[in-house]
């Protein structure tokens, strides 16, 4: 892909931009912590977005961001291997692992605008005072200026980092074939082995992805011992007994 832009930019106007506040700690503290582009760029174009709201509670819908153009257009910069709305979910979960954004799942029903039916939306927060105070009293159902037809249930949903956050954090930095080997991961196996996976072999400290993979491809073969009933479990404790024990001496010692 070129880096040569297609149009150059002409430079800020005098007098006529507007500023966009940026907390210190953007710069300090959190900015040396991202290393993915897309939510670099995701997490500023929130800051840009809450400051043209206004009052005490500010929040972004998901929706409105999928369908923000110059987002997109932005991401779209990102790289060949993924479309601009891949990118966008991707920076979306990296930002709430990370905890830069608070994700809070917002259960909509007829009464709100969406009839017949109910409508899960997803809403974030810059983790702040004012964020987390605003989460805090949606889930107690006090919230009412966030959303003139506010409903009841709200509930916050604890993200689980994606698998590209699982090896950023774990194991070591992420290249574009090694991201074709995750997502090959992430459609075989299921979430909770792929996050078990990992919890293994960082306790192991076998901290690579050709280690990951033997132990899911081992649990696809043999089966995991703590999905098995109790019965399953001990004939699968025999079969394993019983290809390290000789067969002459097997009677005597499994019985």
């Amino acid at each position: 892909m070129s880096t040569v832009p297609s149009a150059a930019f002409i430079g800020f106007p005098d007098g006529k931009v507007r500023p966009v506040a940026v907390p210190d700690l953007f710069f300090s503290d959190l900015l040396p912590q991202i290393d993915d582009l897309a939510e670099l760029k995701l997490t500023l174009h929130c800051f840009w977005l809450l400051n043209e709201q206004s009052g005490d509670y500010r929040y972004l819908r998901g929706d409105d961001l999928r369908g923000d153009e110059k987002l997109l257009t932005s991401l779209a910069l990102d790289h060949d291997l993924r479309t601009p709305e891949a990118a966008l979910e991707d920076a979306l979960a990296r930002a709430v692992a990370r905890n830069t954004l608070l994700r809070l799942d917002v259960t909509l029903g007829p009464e709100t605008g969406a009839p017949g039916s109910t409508v899960v939306e997803d809403w974030y927060f810059v983790n702040t005072v004012k964020g987390r105070q605003a989460i805090a009293l949606i889930r107690q159902g006090r919230l009412r200026d966030v959303q003139s037809a506010l409903p009841d249930e709200a509930r916050l949903r604890v993200q689980k980092p994606t698998i590209f956050v699982l090896y950023e954090q774990n194991v070591g930095v992420l290249t574009p074939l090694l991201a074709d080997q995750l997502r090959d991961m992430e459609k075989t196996y299921a979430p909770q082995w792929i996050q078990d996976a990992f919890e293994i072999a960082i306790s192991r400290n076998k901290r690579n992805l050709r280690y990951i993979l033997g132990i899911l491809k081992r649990w696809e073969t043999e089966g995991r011992d703590g999905d098995l009933d109790e019965e399953s479990r001990r004939d699968t404790e025999e079969r394993r007994r019983r290809l390290y024990i000789p067969d002459e001496f097997s009677d005597i010692i499994i019985g």
